[in-house]
């Protein structure tokens, strides 16, 4: 099977299929259950005790993987993973404020090292000309998996006698199916880890002093800023959006079938991008052009949800943030890497994905706290998209200068 990279491939589709689907029946569960037990108010508290904790975890799990091959971590994670939820089932049986806090931590948690270990194990068996030939197909399973797994959670609440809790139970005969299957692959060979010069160093913790060298790297320090402003702008559309869907429906079965549909339209808004607007996008305007789309987006569907605060001008703001988010941002971004040191690249990458992001998502809450609980004074949820579009006007401001170093290294290295 190491010789046969399409079998390969479509087994890791099949694979990241299966998280995203599981994923996306515990997210519409676990949303409508903090909105039933905690309120929508409260969510920038439970933001920010995941981001606490995943950064306890984070250090924890890359102690494991340098450790334990990959594999191993992975089945001993997904298996950690399936207790725990059985657990969460029994605990919301009579659900309290506190088990509806932690399960939403749970779910957040359960998709960053799932979907993180699913990355790293794929880009270990696979070499980087299979990685450029077979990546599209592969993270096209996840974007798939969300449209299946929302929908099907919608469908099962709406059409069938199954509620909230319930969807807990197909959450883990999911699991169950990915445990199996990457037995199976296990088994059959597939996990075969590619030598990379790189490798040693994957399994290195973050240094935290890193941020000096990228401060002192104007570009890169451009970067960073892009991409963590991103971070900034998705709670306050979190909070606008969950607090819309709090107001809206007063029945939880109604409100996990409305968040299943929601999740699974985002996922189908991102794969229609993402074949059609993002190659057209790269190749006529280029990487910024793509990046520049979400800001662009957040703001026109913000000024909308400002004029008129209802559900449905909160959704748009929430599929315009995530959708792209998803898709033509997450190719755009990979593109301004491309004239950077490999090496250098590494170090930036694991610092603003495992360190900067949790650091300005939790920046990103305590705004939105400040704004509506903590000062002398308090501005409602539609004010709060005032703030969002001055983070996307600071977010154009930087693709700006982002874009006039981006051209000055690429001409001083035109060959990358």
């Amino acid at each position: 099977m190491k010789n046969r990279p399409f079998l390969r491939s479509l087994l890791l589709f099949m694979n990241y299929f299966l998280i995203i689907a599981a994923l996306y029946q515990l997210k519409p569960a676990s949303r409508s259950i903090f909105i039933d037990q905690v309120g929508s108010e409260h969510l920038p508290y439970v933001w920010i005790a995941t981001a606490l904790t995943l950064g306890i975890i984070i250090s924890y799990y890359n102690r494991l993987v340098a450790r334990f091959s990959r594999i191993h971590v992975v089945i001993g994670t997904v298996t950690t993973l399936l207790a725990l939820l059985a657990l969460f089932r029994l605990l919301l049986t009579a659900p309290s404020p506190v088990s509806a806090f932690s399960f939403y931590i749970f779910v957040d948690i359960l998709s960053v090292l799932l979907v993180e270990q699913f990355w790293s194990l794929t880009n270990a068996i696979n070499s980087e000309k299979d990685g450029h030939r077979w990546y599209a197909m592969i993270g096209t399973g996840g974007l798939l998996g969300g449209v299946i797994g929302g929908m099907g959670a919608h469908a099962l609440i709406t059409y069938t006698s199954l509620n909230t809790l319930d969807l807990l139970y197909v959450a883990g005969i999911i699991l169950i199916t990915l445990l199996s299957m990457t037995l199976l692959m296990q088994r059959c060979g597939l996990y075969h880890e590619h030598p990379s010069p790189m490798s040693e160093k994957s399994n290195d913790p973050v240094d935290a002093g890193f941020w000096h060298t990228i401060v002192k790297n104007h570009y890169l320090s451009l970067i960073a800023a892009l991409l963590l402003l991103s971070q900034v702008i998705e709670p306050l559309v979190e909070y606008q959006f969950m607090n819309a869907v709090e107001t809206a429906f007063d029945n939880r079965e109604e409100r996990t079938a409305y968040l299943g549909f929601l999740f699974s339209l985002l996922s189908a808004v991102a794969i229609g991008i993402n074949l059609i607007l993002t190659p057209l996008i790269h190749r006529r305007l280029g990487a910024i052009a793509g990046l520049a789309l979400q800001p662009i987006s957040v703001a026109f569907s913000t000024l909308f949800f400002i004029a008129s605060p209802a559900l449905v001008t909160a959704a748009a703001v929430k599929i315009s943030d995530r959708a792209l988010s998803y898709s033509i941002n997450r190719a755009s971004k990979e593109l301004l890497y491309i004239p950077i040191d490999p090496v250098l690249i590494f170090q930036a990458k694991a610092w603003i994905d495992m360190f900067g992001y949790r650091v300005f998502k939790i920046l990103g809450s305590v705004m939105i706290l400040l704004l509506t609980q903590w000062l002398w004074f308090s501005i409602s949820v539609s004010q709060i998209g005032y703030l969002s579009l001055i983070v996307c006007a600071t977010w154009g401001a930087t693709l700006i200068s982002v874009n006039r170093e981006y051209r000055k290294i690429s001409t001083i290295h035109p060959d990358q």
